[in-house]
């Protein structure tokens, strides 16, 4: 897997990234439906999967450079 930096040359890792908006959408859906563990759960299992894909799919954009 291909190193991202940001434009200060920082590593960035889009799966953590999504795993902070996931865990603050799943708190916030979890307060909704008032179960705290499942909005936790969906929100961090959909944003991993987000970020992964985008990960992926910027490793194929590079790769085609």
């Amino acid at each position: 897997m291909k190193r991202i930096t940001n434009q200060y040359g920082k590593a960035e890792n889009p799966v953590v990234l999504g795993i902070g908006v996931g865990l603050a959408i799943g708190v916030a859906l979890g307060v909704a439906l008032d179960n705290i563990g499942l909005g936790i759960g969906a929100g961090i299992a959909i944003c991993a999967g987000i970020a992964t894909t985008q990960s992926k799919k910027k490793d194929d954009i590079d790769s085609k450079e």
